[in-house]
């Protein structure tokens, strides 16, 4: 089969297309054959080398997707998903910019005929990094809610969701168009971190919310902005590091505040709940895949294009989603 391979954690540059063994799934695994990919920024940090785990390479890349179950291992779970569309989250050792992938049972997790397989490659990620968000914002009592990167596919989907359910969002961006295009998308409040102003306007609108929570997607500086405007005892959720700097905060907001800055990684979220919640998760993703939890698709690539996808991508990450397909369209 064709596939992306990692040969160095050099970006882009590390990256080869090549013909490799299809694998076969073995006990409590299905094989999938791959409809479509897309490309997180989870994914770039990977090929970057700034992604835990980091396996020796050469690896394959890409960590979810969508696609047709064609063979399966020993375990009931295998028949019952053999020949079903799926949608599914990819190994940092055998990932889904491949024509075949072999994914754990629990991992491949079954699209509802009303969902294509375009919406489904991108329907685990970042749709139930948004649920989770909520969940996270419904226990913590929090009214107001700070949302980083809110131009992007997931700050877009974080404010549809927490604004459908009342909680206040707070949306910062980097640029001004985005204050425009998320205003003209109806978002009620937008700040630019790039204004002279920023930092006392942000400050004024958390208070004045009563914002106790920021979402982090970008580290560096910016945690440490985040962090101070919040009213004492708050808390910054960091989950990204598109700032590729590690994340920074003042010792007086940390020590004298009571203020926290703390981690999320859908990896180790999603484990810790049990099958039956997230049997419902999965449930409501499906339900919301084509309102509040969708992605736009602005662009499909062949495998063979991967340096162009990837710089497609790059070139405005919040423009709408890049997939990956093998060579057909899903």
């Amino acid at each position: 089969m064709k596939a992306v391979v990692l040969y160095e954690y050099a970006a882009p540059a590390g990256l080869r297309i090549e013909e490799v063994p299809t694998p076969i799934p073995g006990p409590g695994q299905v094989l999938v054959e791959v409809a479509a990919s897309p490309i997180n920024p989870s994914d770039l940090a990977f090929i970057a080398g700034n992604y835990v785990p980091r396996p020796e390479p050469p690896t394959r890349p890409g960590l979810e997707g969508s696609g047709t179950v064609v063979a399966a291992g020993r375990g009931a779970m295998g028949r019952y998903l053999n020949r079903r569309r799926v949608a599914f989250v990819a190994s940092t050792k055998s990932g889904a910019w491949a024509e075949y992938v072999v994914v754990p049972h629990r991992l491949a997790l079954p699209l509802g005929g009303q969902v294509s397989l375009q919406a489904g490659a991108m329907s685990v990620v970042n749709p139930l990094t948004a649920l989770a968000f909520f969940e996270m914002t419904r226990s913590a009592g929090s009214r107001a809610v700070v949302n980083t990167a809110a131009a992007g596919a997931l700050g877009r989907m974080i404010d549809r969701v927490l604004s459908s359910e009342g909680i206040e969002v707070i949306n910062v961006v980097r640029r001004p168009e985005q204050v425009e295009a998320l205003a003209a998308g109806g978002a009620d409040i937008v700040l630019d971190t790039s204004s002279a102003n920023f930092d006392d306007e942000y400050k004024e609108v958390c208070h004045e919310h009563g914002a106790d929570l920021a979402l982090d997607a970008i580290g560096g500086t910016l945690t440490r902005r985040l962090l101070a405007g919040l009213p004492r005892g708050s808390t910054v959720v960091v989950y990204g590091g598109l700032s590729e700097q590690a994340a920074q905060a003042e010792i007086g907001d940390l020590v004298f505040a009571g203020k926290t800055v703390t981690g999320f990684w859908l990896t180790r979220w999603l484990p810790e709940r049990n099958p039956i919640q997230i049997l419902r998760l999965w449930r409501k993703v499906q339900r919301l895949i084509g309102d509040s939890l969708g992605s736009e698709v602005r662009a499909t690539y062949p495998l063979d294009r991967i340096m162009d996808a990837i710089s497609s991508y790059q070139s405005e990450m919040s423009a709408g989603k890049v997939l990956l397909t093998p060579d057909r369209q899903p």
